[in-house]
């Protein structure tokens, strides 16, 4: 028995006439007495005696009606799930992102979301690079954002924009009366960044060698924002990325870098694992918030 012919069994069973069933199917009589008589033939037994022009169940449509009816039943759930999911109102997104953009972006990225389609769960991870790569790969997260775009061929990224960089001082830091500050300007200065084998020390190291500057960190960071307490606690000047909002930190001041180099944003995802509709929805919320962050370059 095909799903349609379970659909009419169903109906005729529920409403107890054809008329009636027609009319909770949406079709016409005619067309509903067609399937239900071509379903009999194709079962070698009759399903309704028609007494008096009325419809009357058989021995064998009563012993299969409950069966029919649940599986009409998780047919319908069915429908109704790809629906939600086909119009985003079910399902579950799941993305990463290193600190910078998961506290510049994906807040307002995934209100917009949220206020679109708010039955669908948001899981948002904060993972380094290399996390964030193993999880596309295995599925642990669909999207991943991302300040470098050099990744292995199974890794697709999409380039949402460029940020540069700012330098954290102590408020009262001599330097802190500019209003930017050059590489040369911290060349003699304590200085707070990436460890080396980043993206973003690559490109400052390139910057440094391109002025003639020799930048040697006295303390080395994974994360951005571990800079913050560092600075505070005098242990020198942080180069770190200008997609942060530096400046709600107190005791700190924050100066761009003159002539900065850039790192890409880059939106990750897995080449060999398709998009579902709701992942594809959030990849446009997400574009639409970095096209409006002032902090990002185009």
């Amino acid at each position: 028995m095909r799903a349609r012919q379970l659909e009419v069994f169903t109906a005729i069973m529920r409403a107890g006439t054809v008329t009636a069933a027609a009319r909770m199917l949406n079709i016409s009589q005619p067309a509903l007495s067609q399937i239900l008589l071509h379903t009999e033939d194709e079962l070698g037994f009759r399903l309704f005696d028609r007494i008096k022009g009325r419809l009357h169940p058989t021995p064998e449509a009563i012993e299969i009606f409950p069966e029919a009816e649940r599986i009409f039943a998780d047919l319908e759930g069915l429908r109704r799930k790809t629906a939600d999911l086909r119009h985003g109102r079910a399902g579950l997104v799941r993305i990463a992102a290193s600190t910078p953009p998961a506290m510049a972006v994906l807040p307002g990225a995934l209100a917009a979301f949220r206020a679109r389609h708010p039955e669908i769960l948001l899981r948002s991870h904060i993972a380094p690079l290399a996390s964030m790569i193993r999880m596309l790969r295995e599925g642990d997260a669909a999207l991943a954002l991302a300040l470098d775009d050099r990744h292995a061929p199974d890794i697709a990224a999409e380039v949402l924009g460029r940020v540069a960089f700012v330098c954290l001082l102590p408020s009262g830091h001599p330097l802190a009366a500019q209003h930017s500050l050059s590489l040369a300007d911290l060349a003699e200065a304590p200085l707070i960044f990436y460890r080396s084998d980043t993206r973003p020390a690559e490109e400052l190291a390139r910057a440094a060698r391109t002025e003639g500057v020799t930048l040697t960190p006295s303390l080395e960071i994974d994360v951005s924002i571990s800079a913050v307490g560092f600075v505070q606690a005098g242990l020198g000047l942080a180069l770190v990325d200008a997609l942060l909002p530096w400046a709600q930190f107190q005791g700190i001041a924050v100066r761009p870098l003159a002539a900065s180099p850039t790192v890409p944003l880059a939106l990750l995802s897995a080449r060999n694992r398709p998009l579902s509709q709701a992942e594809t929805r959030l990849c446009g919320h997400l574009r639409q918030t970095c096209r409006a962050l002032p902090t990002l370059l185009a």
